[in-house]
């Protein structure tokens, strides 16, 4: 994935190394902005039609996530690609892609 690859070339030139763990708390920080944004463009749900993520909190989301998996060493790519094979049995045998758990 081409945006993998600039996420982590970034890293390394600004020598922003973290350990995983670190990773996935950034990722889980900055969902949390962008469900804050969501949450607060809806009235906490009362105008769902409201919906206004700002874009560079989902742009962070997507940086720390892309960041993670370079750390890992996983191709986020492959890793999509897997999970939309999933997503398509899941909705050929059952209609519904969720696991059911």
């Amino acid at each position: 994935m081409d945006e993998q690859r600039q996420v982590g070339d970034f890293i390394e030139q600004h020598d922003l190394s973290a350990p995983p763990a670190f990773r996935l708390l950034d990722v889980v920080s900055e969902l949390g902005e962008v469900a804050k944004d969501l949450n607060e463009s809806t009235g906490y749900g009362t105008s769902p039609e409201a919906v206004d993520i700002n874009e560079d909190e989902l742009g962070d989301a997507l940086f720390s996530l892309l960041a993670l998996a370079e750390s890992v060493d996983m191709d986020a790519g492959e890793s999509l690609e897997t999970a939309l094979a999933k997503y398509e049995s899941r909705l050929e045998t059952q209609d519904n892609p969720s696991s059911g758990q």
